[in-house]
C-alpha cells in the first residue's frame, strides 16, 4: 500500500505491506502482520523500516481520536470497547485524550489474552459493557454484530474500527440505519466494509448513507452539529495517508530521543 504527503508541514513517502494469516491465531501470535518503510521523498532512499502493526494501532487510534473529538458528546465520560487485541489500547488512549473519561469497559471473548491494565476493567458481556457507555469502540474480527442495537443509550458515539472485509460486520444493522455514519473514505467503505456493505446489500440504507468524511468535518467543508440523543457512527477502513503521517513522526522522534537500529549502507 503505497502512499504519498504533500504538504507545508510534511512531505513523506511510505510502502506498506501487510499479511493476513488466519492459522496464526491458533499458533498464539498475532493473525496481521505488517512492516511500513519510510522513502525520502527527493530521493526515494530508505529511511526506516518500521514495524507495522504497532505503527497501525498508533493512527487508528489517532483516527478515532479525531472522530470522537468532533462527533461525541461533550458530556462524554463511560467509555466501552469490545476486543481487547493490539488496538484496544490506542484506542482508549486517544478517547481519554479528547473527553474526560472517568470509566473504561473492555469485552473481549479470549480473556485470558487480555493484558493487565484491559483485565482490570474487563466486563462479563458485550451488552453490559455498551449499557450505559458514552462511547463504544469495536475492535474485533467479528462476521456477526458484537452488541445488540437495544444496548446502545440514545446519544451514543461509536467508533467502528475491527473489520475490513465485506463480510465482516461488527454493528448492527439497526443501529447503521438510525446513526449519523462518517467514514474515513467513501469509495474504500463501500468496498470494504461489512459495517456497511451488509445493510446496504439487504437493502436497508442505500449507498448514500454516510453524512461525511472525517476529513471534509475535521477541514470544515461539512459542518456537523450533533444531537443530544443521536447516534454517530464512525466506520475507519484506514488510510495510507495516515500510515504516512504516523510514520513520519515516529521517525523524527526516533532521531530525536536516540532510538532504533542504524543500519550501515553499503555505497557500492
Amino acid at each position: 500500500m503505497p502512499a504519498a504527503v504533500s504538504s507545508p508541514t510534511l512531505e513523506a513517502l511510505t510502502v506498506k505491506v501487510v499479511s493476513i494469516f488466519p492459522e496464526n491465531t491458533k499458533k498464539g501470535i498475532p493473525l496481521i502482520h505488517a512492516g511500513v518503510l519510510l522513502l525520502d521523498p527527493d530521493s526515494s532512499r530508505s529511511l526506516a523500516l518500521i514495524e507495522g502493526s504497532s505503527l497501525t494501532a498508533l493512527r487508528t487510534g489517532a483516527a478515532s481520536g479525531l472522530a470522537t473529538d468532533l462527533l461525541a458528546r461533550s458530556e462524554s465520560r463511560v467509555a466501552a470497547v469490545i476486543g481487547a487485541g493490539g488496538q484496544a489500547r490506542t484506542q482508549v488512549a486517544a478517547i481519554c485524550s479528547v473527553r474526560p473519561i472517568e470509566e473504561v469497559r473492555i469485552y473481549a471473548r479470549q480473556p485470558g489474552h487480555i493484558e493487565d491494565i484491559i483485565r482490570e476493567m474487563a466486563t462479563r458481556s458485550a451488552r453490559e459493557a455498551v449499557r450505559g457507555a458514552d462511547i463504544v469502540c469495536t475492535a474485533t474480527y467479528s462476521t456477526k454484530p458484537v452488541f445488540p442495537d437495544a444496548s446502545l443509550e440514545p446519544g451514543t458515539h461509536i467508533n467502528a474500527i475491527g473489520t475490513y472485509t465485506p463480510e465482516m460486520h461488527e454493528v448492527p444493522s439497526e443501529t447503521v440505519l438510525r446513526a449519523q455514519v462518517v467514514v474515513d473514505q467513501r469509495d474504500a467503505a463501500l468496498a470494504e466494509v461489512g459495517d456497511l456493505c451488509v445493510p446496504i446489500r439487504a437493502g436497508i440504507v442505500g449507498p448514500e448513507i454516510f453524512r461525511a468524511e472525517n476529513g471534509e468535518m475535521a477541514a470544515g467543508i461539512v459542518p456537523f452539529e450533533r444531537l443530544s440523543d443521536e447516534v454517530t457512527l464512525f466506520k475507519s477502513v484506514g488510510l495510507g495517508v495516515q500510515d504516512t503521517f504516523a510514520a513520519a513522526r515516529v521517525y523524527r522522534n526516533a532521531h530525536k530521543m536516540e532510538l532504533g537500529t542504524e543500519a550501515v549502507r553499503d555505497s557500492t
